[in-house]
């Protein structure tokens, strides 16, 4: 299963979301919309025209920026 999770370095929302995953041992891809502008349009589309950090492709499921809660619902959901 991949989990990319699109964030910015200097968002609180994105620094939680990463230490959550850290924390529960979850793989996933880390996407610096700053940095890549394809990312950060993907965010962009996925949003409603905003670039809402982090926003979180679990196995085709989309999130924005979920609470602790809701990403561990969908990591259990997707059998992560």
């Amino acid at each position: 299963m991949e989990i990319k999770v699109y964030g910015a370095g200097w968002c609180g929302d994105t620094k939680r979301t990463l230490k959550q995953l850290d924390e529960l041992g979850v793989d996933y891809k880390y996407i610096d919309v700053d940095e890549d502008a394809a990312a950060s349009q993907w965010v962009k589309e996925q949003n409603n025209g905003k670039e809402r950090k982090p926003t979180l492709d679990i196995a085709g499921r989309v999130l924005s920026v979920p609470t602790n809660a809701e990403l561990e619902s969908a990591l259990r959901e997707a059998g992560a």
